[in-house]
């Protein structure tokens, strides 16, 4: 008997429409210690613009129904985060959003997958990063689970985790 594997599909939020899309996602119980409204990401990726944000509409490829959000920093400069230390990359995990009522189906660690597999891809796309705090309703233990790690570094109150992607999804050594 083979198990289901979910896989999402990520489509750039390019127009008021997809942004609108995305309005209705809801955070799961406890989550909004650790993840903003979702205007709040838009709002964030206009102020910290230097971060080459990127975002996508996650969609279930066999349902096409919207299940989440993410945005990475998008391959940053090396001049820009040299000339910053508030900005971590050059390829960071900036927001992770699935719907509540699409939790614990899988999506996030599709979305993941999808995300590393486009990183890893890309010049020196080599690791990916991402940060949260520890506590009740953390994104944390699923992170590490998936196989980030903690580098001992932190940022905006934040531990720094760290996925290493050679040998990942056609990642480069």
């Amino acid at each position: 008997m083979s198990v289901a594997t979910t896989t999402v599909e990520l489509r750039d939020v390019v127009t008021e429409d997809d942004e609108e899309a995305l309005m209705g996602l809801r955070r799961g119980p406890g989550q909004e210690r650790y993840l903003g409204r979702m205007m709040s990401h838009f709002e964030d990726a206009i102020a910290d613009a230097k971060a080459c944000p990127r975002m996508w509409s996650v969609h279930d490829r066999e349902t096409d129904e919207l299940v989440g959000f993410v945005m990475i920093s998008d391959d940053i400069p090396q001049a820009t985060l040299d000339a910053d230390d508030d900005i971590v990359g050059p390829y960071f995990l900036w927001r992770l959003l699935i719907d509540a009522h699409h939790q614990g189906r899988g999506y996030g660690r599709a979305t993941i997958d999808a995300v590393a597999e486009y990183v890893a891809r890309k010049p020196n796309g080599r690791v990916l990063l991402t940060s949260c705090a520890a506590g009740d309703g953390s994104p944390q233990p699923f992170y590490l689970h998936y196989g980030f790690e903690k580098t001992g570094e932190t940022k905006w109150g934040e531990e720094i985790l760290t996925l290493d992607l050679p040998g990942r999804n056609g990642g480069r050594a």
